[in-house]
């Protein structure tokens, strides 16, 4: 077989999400599949692809000045994602753009850079010969990977524009999911983050029809899902889980060390009222039943949330509602926006906008608040025996994950004695000291 000696070479830049990433590695694959080189530099690159993120103002002008940047440094801009789903906004600020897509559109980006940068030749390319691995390519760690278990969501919340980007919910056949998973282990990954818009509402779109996971007949539910990937033998991590009854059965897999004691939880708010102009569910007794009864199944379970601050009418009173519902839950993560308008969404009617400056301070007060709930979680972990993820190892030790961290977003474990350790190696360490987010451990 003849190859050509220069292969066309493709740059590629990923914004946003962790939806996003696996969009981004869904065309990378594609391209190396059909023999594109990929480029870690403008100037390397025959073409470059931009991956955007459009949910809030900050993001989408980062995403325009991403381009700007591609467009400058190369010339030849084919750009996808979320931003590429609201309208003309690209091609308005930017009309040099050879060719813009939604997000989730892998084909319809292939399509373009075929367009503007023909493949290899099939007697200069064999996808069986050249080195894509099988579970694709992945811009994640070896150890960790996102798997995506569904696209789009169903929810019409008041702040949000996702399904207007996204489309509404869409479950991925179960069986491709587990092959997926399967794959992604075989290959050396040891931990699954399961994403989507909505993890909970898994199935819902097909009434949890039948399907099928190596022969066998298996329900497409999350729990009979969680099951699934919870013989895998890896750290199964559930994000993005809204508060429904269904999540209850997720907790006996816990107890069981099935999957990793872990809910990420969007709550958003605790102001019935507030919640209501949202278009959030708005009973947040029931969440703190409920909070407290996943406790009584799994003591060591780890509950991660987002909130926004400053939202359109939010009274100091209400707002001190949500301090007081942090004050009742616990919770060991919590994460927090200050409240930005987003173009096309319904929130931006709503009545009683309040100043920046206001929502900013709003976040950082709450953020202080929980600041010391979180250490009060996290000095109860001392002196006990844990196991840990090794993330990276240097010269002061290792740094790792418990259960209780996901990557990037949560707190880390360093383990000063942990010189010897190797990245993606699992330890047992025993906890000796804590920061306000961080916890510090020797090996066992």
């Amino acid at each position: 077989m003849t190859r050509r000696k220069q292969a066309p070479t493709v740059g590629f830049v990923s914004l946003g999400c962790p939806k996003a990433t696996v969009d981004a590695e869904i065309i990378l694959t594609r391209l190396r599949t059909e023999g594109y080189e990929l480029s870690s530099s403008y100037d390397g690159a025959d073409l470059v692809i931009v991956n955007t993120c459009g949910f809030i103002d900050a993001a989408v002008e980062e995403s325009l000045e991403t381009i700007g940047e591609a467009l400058d440094e190369n010339g030849k801009v084919i750009v996808t994602g979320c931003l590429g789903a609201k309208g003309n906004i690209v091609r308005a600020t930017h009309p040099k753009v050879l060719a813009v897509t939604g997000p989730h559109a892998a084909s319809e980006v292939m399509a373009a850079v075929h367009q503007h940068l023909p493949p290899l030749s099939p007697n200069e390319h064999d996808p069986f010969v050249d080195l894509v691995p099988p579970q694709g390519i992945k811009l994640t760690p070896e150890h960790y990977a996102y798997l995506k278990i569904s696209e789009g969501c169903n929810h019409r919340c008041s702040f949000c524009i996702i399904p207007s980007l996204r489309g509404d919910l869409v479950s991925r056949p179960i069986g491709e999911i587990v092959h997926e998973a399967e794959k992604l282990v075989e290959a050396g990954v040891k931990e699954l983050l399961i994403v989507s818009q909505d993890t909970s509402a898994y199935g819902v779109d097909v009434k949890y029809r039948t399907g099928f996971v190596g022969g066998r007949p298996v329900k497409t539910k999350l729990v009979d899902l969680a099951r699934e990937l919870g013989l895998l033998g890896v750290w199964v991590r559930m994000h993005y889980v809204y508060p429904y009854p269904n999540v209850d059965e997720l907790l006996p897999l816990m107890a069981e060390g099935k999957i990793l004691p872990y809910l990420d939880v969007p709550l958003q708010h605790a102001s019935p009222r507030i919640l209501k102009l949202m278009k959030r569910p708005g009973d947040i007794e029931k969440t703190l039943d409920r909070i407290a009864a996943w406790r009584t199944v799994v003591p060591r379970l780890t509950i991660r949330s987002t909130f926004i601050t400053g939202f359109p009418g939010e009274t100091e009173q209400e707002f001190d509602q949500l301090l007081q519902f942090l004050d009742a839950a616990e919770l060991e993560r919590v994460g927090c926006f200050a409240y930005s308008p987003v173009e096309g969404a319904s929130a931006n009617a709503l009545p009683g906008a309040l100043p920046e400056a206001v929502r900013e301070e709003r976040r950082a007060r709450l953020m202080a608040h929980q600041e010391d709930i979180s250490t009060r979680r996290l000095e109860q972990r001392i002196g006990q025996t844990i196991e840990v993820l090794v993330d990276d190892v240097d010269d002061e030790g290792a740094i790792a994950r418990s259960s209780a961290d996901a990557p990037e977003i949560d707190g880390v474990v360093y383990v000063t004695d942990g010189h010897e350790l190797e990245i993606g190696q699992f330890a047992t360490v025993t906890v000796t000291d804590c920061d306000v987010h961080d916890l510090f451990a020797t090996l066992a």
